[in-house]
């Protein structure tokens, strides 16, 4: 009597686990294509923009840079797909405050990019002010987002992760790093003379740089919404 007694209550507690994960499971899922959408929106940006200026709008070759395509017809792809980002990311709720807190931040500095423009061509004072606030955005947006790398998709809530656990901490050090080293390139390259800028300025290093950072960061968020190397469940 004792043991069916206690085999009921084991199955009464099972179905009700058995429960509870299916709400769990739908907001998992909610939150993985969430991260899958900002990575996907991030890898995608470069593209659509040198592929639609050139396509669609007849631009001959690539924009100096990623900012650049403000002053194209390409604009409203440009401040929508990072008025889209700013969004998510606003929308992201991760484990700890700190999730949020980056989350909210990056948005704000999205936002920013998006619609506080880079240099125009003889920007006047007021433009140049805009500028400004455009390259503190920039920049400060691509720190979050290492910080993302770095600091919060590494963590884990088990003291012994999995191989592809590991395998994934790695590529999101490693789109920090690429984030950082972009980062820095472009602060190089922001100091240089004008003289020193001439011998390669054809190569349009803000665009490619930019572009390697922001793919990076796509990339990392891709992979943290499991789009690749998923852990398998037991």
């Amino acid at each position: 009597m004792l043991v069916k007694s206690f085999q009921r209550l084991k199955n009464y507690h099972n179905k009700s686990m058995n429960k509870a994960p299916k709400t769990n499971d739908r907001f998992l899922i909610s939150y993985l294509e969430l991260r899958k959408a900002i990575g996907i929106l991030g890898i995608s940006l470069p593209f659509i923009l040198a592929i639609g200026g050139i396509f669609l709008f007849k631009l001959l070759g690539i924009q100096p840079s990623l900012s650049g395509y403000y002053y194209t017809g390409m604009r409203d792809v440009f401040v929508g797909n990072l008025c889209a980002i700013g969004v998510f990311l606003w929308s992201y709720k991760g484990y700890e405050r700190s999730d949020d807190i980056a989350g909210d931040l990056a948005c704000i500095f999205a936002v920013g990019v998006a619609f506080f423009p880079t240099f125009p061509p003889d920007p006047s004072a007021l433009e140049k002010v805009v500028g400004i606030i455009h390259f503190i955005s920039a920049a400060c947006f691509f720190i979050v987002l290492a910080y993302f790398c770095f600091a919060l998709f590494t963590k884990s809530d088990s003291d012994s992760p999995t191989d592809k656990k590991l395998l994934r901490n790695a590529i999101y050090k490693a789109c920090g790093f690429i984030i950082v080293g972009a980062l820095v390139l472009l602060g190089l390259n922001a100091i240089l003379p004008e003289s020193l800028k001439d011998l390669y300025e054809y190569l349009d290093p803000v665009f490619w740089l930019e572009s390697i950072a922001i793919i990076a960061f796509g990339f990392s968020w891709f992979v943290k919404g499991e789009g690749i190397l998923k852990d398998e469940i037991q």
